[in-house]
């Protein structure tokens, strides 16, 4: 893991991501509820990794007497807006705090008008496909990690170089 920076804000629009990933669409087809956790799943994943705080949001817009309401999973924020407010606005509204201390504040969303709205706040826009790049980046990365530490740890490596010549000479005596 990078070193913590709670300085870097990422928000991602929840329905707009599954919808702009095929495998997320797909099973969003299936079981809604289940795109939306395998989605903060990943951002765990990518929140472990990176070190930075992330917000998903996911809107009620439609969900009469829709409260919003925002839990806590696994150190990721996962939002549901209220009734009448979309996920957009919700995120529009809360990046300016961010923005106010000094943060990094990325915003993952494929929605044009959108990314012009969160730009114009001085956000950086993250396209769905430009997030699911660096998921994949760092999926790779950390399996480099894992296999270069299994490909180099062997127990001759740990002995020492004056233990090996004693164990030369000791197989050559035979």
């Amino acid at each position: 893991m990078k070193g913590v920076r709670m300085n870097e804000v990422l928000f991602v629009d929840g329905y707009n991501i599954i919808n702009a990933w095929p495998e997320l669409k797909d099973l969003s087809k299936a079981n809604l509820e289940l795109a939306r956790q395998e989605l903060i799943n990943m951002m765990v994943e990518y929140k472990a990794y990176k070190g930075i705080e992330v917000f998903v949001v996911f809107d009620a817009l439609y969900v009469k007497g829709a409260a919003n309401r925002t839990e806590m999973y696994k150190g990721v924020h996962v939002v549901f807006s209220k009734y009448g407010e979309t996920a957009d606005h919700y995120i529009e509204k809360n990046i300016a705090k961010y923005i106010k201390n000094n943060c990094i504040v990325k915003v993952a969303t494929s929605d044009w008008v959108e990314q012009q709205v969160i730009m114009a706040q001085g956000a950086i826009r993250v396209s769905a496909s430009e997030l699911k790049e660096e998921l994949k980046r760092f999926k790779e990365s950390i399996s480099r990690e894992i296999n270069r530490g299994h490909d180099t740890n062997t127990v001759w490596d740990n002995v020492s170089p004056d233990v090996l010549e004693k164990l030369k000479k000791m197989r050559n005596r035979n």
